[in-house]
């Protein structure tokens, strides 16, 4: 019994990934997601109280793979500027996958407050893994310059998801030289 539920459940997150992809934030309903799993609409609730639920379901799921994506490439790196390089290029690169663009469709809608201090937190776990490099480096104020060196890579990535004139790995690149050049101290 108790391995069915986690597999319901399973499905029913990996369909509010699949709505949320395709439709953003609106398309998350419980009635899309009894339709996606073939569950009845009264069975999502024994899973789920809520749509900020899901989200935070979401939210506890799927940051920490991409976090631990990216604090991998981190650590592949040899020198400071290359972990930089390595945590923009990472996050960048994650841009395309279906766990990612469900996170930014969840983030740029309208959650209630539990579910966006979530995400908060979440990124600042991204946050805080570059805080040390930056420190390393001879920064003065690290949390502040890793704060802003997140704002570049949350510019290109919106203008990744939207489609922009440029082309991703353009867009990528000009986001590395910046963060690079923003990060000497």
């Amino acid at each position: 019994m108790a391995e069915h539920r986690t597999m319901q459940r399973n499905a029913l997150l990996e369909a509010a990934r699949a709505l949320l992809t395709e439709g953003g934030t609106e398309a998350l309903t419980f009635p899309a997601l009894a339709k996606r799993t073939g569950l009845a609409r009264s069975s999502v609730y024994e899973y789920f109280r809520s749509r900020a639920a899901v989200v935070e379901e979401l939210c506890a799921t799927d940051f920490p793979v991409w976090a631990a994506e990216v604090e991998a490439a981190m650590e592949a790196g040899g020198t400071p500027e290359e972990k930089i390089e390595a945590y923009v290029r990472r996050q960048l690169a994650l841009v395309g996958a279906r766990r990612h663009r469900a996170v930014v469709a969840i983030s740029a809608g309208e959650l209630d407050a539990e579910a966006r201090e979530k995400i908060r937190a979440a990124h600042g776990g991204l946050i805080a893994m570059v805080v040390e490099v930056l420190g390393g480096l001879g920064h003065q104020e690290p949390r502040l310059i890793a704060m802003l060196l997140q704002g570049i890579v949350d510019a290109a990535v919106r203008r990744i998801e939207l489609g922009a004139a440029e082309d991703s790995a353009h867009i990528t690149e000009a986001a590395v030289r910046m963060a690079l050049q923003s990060t000497r101290p």
